[in-house]
């Protein structure tokens, strides 16, 4: 059985190491270094009007980390950084103190267990700390929209990079048979089993893994709130796991990104059936037909 973590302690005995990245243009760079530094290591992203902080343990951090970096030396955009070892800190008191509740179309809302109840007809109740998915991001923000208008009950559902398990959640709540949550990080592995628990959705099953984990698997719903990249490069997979008729929800991308996912999506024969937009963000709703 999984052993959950003392999150308090863990922080606090651990040194890390504080990127601060300038970025010029911001977006889609900001994007695309997040999902870089990630994979060499880095566990917690705060964006910013001028760029992104980075934070990564010491004990992982090396002097030739970034030189591997892909965005950081792309003639498409200005990344300047600077680093320094931040002292230990008391993670949790950090976001909550930074961590506001939202509301959705007035019948969700998002918050952390010290918020009062706005008694909503959805009331989910999340940690978010170091993962990403507190609502209020546009992206998790029409995922959830999308999901309010779909019909959800007794479907089963994926929730494809849960972060912390928000959208995974709030299907559960909606009456989603089973729900599978899988995310490559394990921070956000971590994150998520934790909030599922909070809010006590016993049919939701979280993985750590990738898109490898489809395999022989079949879904009615399927959630992807991913970069546009790893959609793209996961698109067959997701396809292939979605039965004759289901639902395919897609977001962490752009407007201007539209024509390119359209174009892989439609290859394997799903129809876009709605488009929301929020910030020049956009969640896209496939139907297989």
């Amino acid at each position: 059985m999984h052993q959950d973590l003392n999150l308090d302690a863990f922080f606090m005995d651990n040194i890390y190491i504080e990127y601060t990245f300038t970025i010029v243009p911001k977006e889609p760079a900001s994007e695309i270094l997040i999902a870089e530094l990630g994979a060499v290591g880095f566990e917690s992203f705060v964006e910013n009007d001028h760029g992104l902080t980075a934070y990564i343990q010491k004990h992982d951090h090396f002097e030739t980390i970034l030189d591997e970096i892909y965005s950081l030396n792309s003639t498409e955009f200005l990344i300047t950084h600077t680093f320094k070892e931040v002292a230990q800190t008391n993670w949790n008191a950090e976001w909550e103190k930074n961590f506001t509740p939202i509301q959705v179309d007035d019948l969700v809302s998002v918050r952390a267990p010290f918020h009062p109840n706005p008694n909503l007809r959805y009331d989910i109740v999340i940690t978010p700390k170091m993962s990403f998915g507190t609502g209020h991001h546009e992206t998790t923000h029409m995922m959830l929209q999308h999901l309010i208008s779909l019909e959800v009950n007794g479907k089963k559902t994926l929730d494809m990079g849960c972060g912390t398990g928000i959208l995974a959640i709030f299907a559960a709540m909606k009456g989603a048979s089973d729900v599978d949550a899988i995310d490559i990080d394990s921070w956000c592995y971590e994150n998520s089993l934790e909030n599922v628990a909070r809010n006590n959705c016993s049919n939701i099953h979280v993985f750590e893994g990738d898109a490898s984990l489809l395999k022989d698997q079949k879904y009615d719903i399927i959630i992807a709130n991913i970069n546009r990249n790893i959609l793209l490069q996961d698109m067959q997979s997701y396809t292939n796991c979605l039965e004759n008729g289901g639902v395919l929800l897609l977001s962490g991308f752009y407007k201007e990104d539209i024509p390119i996912v359209d174009q892989e999506v439609e290859k394997y024969q799903l129809k876009q059936e709605n488009t929301i937009e929020r910030n020049n963000w956009v969640a896209l709703k496939y139907n297989k037909l």
